[in-house]
C-alpha cells in the first residue's frame, strides 16, 4: 500500500467513525472502539489524515509557483 493509499484509507476510516458517532452509536474496528466521548479525537484524526493526503497528492502546503518579472 502506498502512502497516498494509506492516507486515503485512514480518511475513509475516520469519516466512517465520525458518522457512526454522530448517529449516536459507537464504532469498532480492528479491536478499537470509538464512542461519543471520542468525537473530538476522531475529528482531529480525520483532519490530520486529510492534510496528509493533500500533502501526498501535491495539493497541500509546500507547493509553490514562481513568476519571473522582466522589465522591458
Amino acid at each position: 500500500m502506498t502512502p497516498t493509499q494509506q492516507a486515503q484509507s485512514m480518511v475513509e476510516y475516520y469519516i466512517e467513525a465520525e458518522t457512526a458517532v454522530l448517529l449516536g452509536q459507537s464504532f469498532s474496528k480492528n479491536g478499537r472502539t470509538l464512542t461519543m466521548a471520542n468525537l473530538s479525537e476522531i475529528r482531529k484524526g480525520r483532519e490530520y489524515w486529510e492534510r496528509r493526503l493533500q500533502q501526498l497528492s501535491g495539493r497541500g502546503g509546500g507547493v509553490y509557483s514562481f513568476a519571473r518579472f522582466v522589465d522591458e
